[in-house]
């Protein structure tokens, strides 16, 4: 499947920066899109899951120096060790290559990229297949097997969920042992469990860790890689002087609803819409759909401890917009969204639904098909009307 915009992005960053760090979840898709810039069996091309690309690497400043134009280094978390020659390399004048690394954890774990290439570094983020990849009459079957091109493509929702099982039993065995250390998979994937019945919730470490009988300084441990290696989203609150109390704790989401439903032992469409946790599913979907396809420079959720609620509010340039989703034929204007259109100053309040037509509630709130995220594309032009205070 053609992802023209992830390559448009790519390019654009490569003729801004020395290095682009193209990160994301394992098999996302970034080598796929990697090997549209550079075919694999190129000289600048490195696979670090490839014994004869990690023994050409064996010194590197000999291998990477003369080398011209692109350069492709995938799953370079595998050798960090890398990113000081990387440093070197960038800086040379006149730049000889620009360097496109590969990696399945975000910048925070690979610290050492951060640090070592401060200033040179641009990053990129490759979700999963997203809505907008995908098509609209698609909508179905990505929240049903999620967005991993092996599961969304998979020839039968049996193939689908044979090959997410596979995926979380690999991914506990194989990559979390790079950043998390000695964690046992069995822990891991008991932890990852307990999310997934939480899915939407507001993050409390105390009930997760008295079920694991450890600490909750071990949980935090725990989410905080699940996190990093793009599993998890903990969605950050937003707080301000309201004169309110706000909740000042994340909500924690399953990133892919394929997975997800795996997690919670989801096996058809029919099982999803009839599961006590569909709405909290939908709401995730949801969020990482606005999240990927939405330019936005912060997203939080917001809450008050009397009840009031916004499930996304996006930072875009000087201007607020809101996001409600709703799970429901019909959503109606409630004393919540009034609450946050009179509390945060948004430019304007949009709900997110599975149904086939837009309309309005009220000034500055409308209700619009989830199908049709994509017309809230607008690169920092979003033109909606500014409500008065």
């Amino acid at each position: 499947m053609d992802r023209p915009d992830a390559l448009s992005r790519v390019r654009r960053a490569l003729a801004r920066s020395p290095v682009v760090a193209l990160v994301g979840p394992r098999q996302a898709g970034k080598t796929t899109l990697a090997r549209e810039l550079l075919d694999a069996s190129a000289p600048g091309y490195f696979d670090l899951e490839d014994p004869v690309s990690l023994a050409r690497l064996g010194e590197p400043m000999t291998t990477l120096a003369p080398l011209r134009g692109l350069v492709v280094i995938d799953e370079v978390q595998r050798r960090p060790e890398l990113f000081p020659t990387l440093r070197v390399l960038a800086d040379r004048k006149p730049r000889a290559a620009r360097f496109l690394i590969l990696g399945s954890a975000s910048p925070e774990l690979l610290r050492q990229s951060s640090e070592s290439l401060a200033g040179r570094l641009e990053v990129v983020t490759l979700p999963p297949f997203t809505l907008e990849e995908v098509g609209a009459a698609a909508l179905d079957r990505l929240w049903l097997r999620g967005g991993f091109p092996r599961s969304y493509l998979a020839r039968s929702a049996a193939d689908s969920l044979s090959w997410r099982r596979e995926f979380v039993r690999t991914f506990l065995e194989r990559d979390v042992p790079q950043f998390g250390g000695a964690i046992a998979p069995q822990a891991l994937h008991r932890f990852w469990t307990m999310l997934a019945h939480h899915h939407g919730g507001i993050w409390k470490a105390s009930d997760p860790a008295r079920s694991l009988g450890v600490s909750e300084p071990t949980v935090r441990r725990y989410l905080d890689l699940l996190s990093g290696l793009f599993m998890v989203r903990q969605l950050q609150p937003w707080h301000a002087n309201l004169g309110k109390r706000q909740v000042k704790a994340p909500k924690v989401y399953v990133r892919d609803s394929g997975l997800l439903h795996d997690l919670l032992g989801i096996r058809s469409e029919s099982e999803l819409l009839g599961h006590p946790r569909s709405g909290a599913s939908f709401e995730g979907f949801a969020i990482e759909q606005v999240l990927a396809i939405v330019p936005h420079d912060e997203a939080y959720f917001w809450a008050t401890h009397a009840g009031a609620e916004l499930d996304l509010l996006l930072q875009i340039g000087p201007k607020r917009l809101g996001i409600e989703i709703k799970r429901s034929d019909a959503p109606t204007l409630t004393p919540s969204m009034r609450t946050a259109l009179a509390d945060l100053d948004l430019e304007r309040l949009i709900v997110l639904y599975p149904g086939e037509r837009s309309y309005s509630l009220a000034e500055g709130v409308d209700v619009m098909p989830v199908r049709e995220v994509t017309r809230l594309r607008g690169k920092r032009r979003y033109s909606g009307r500014r409500r008065s205070s």
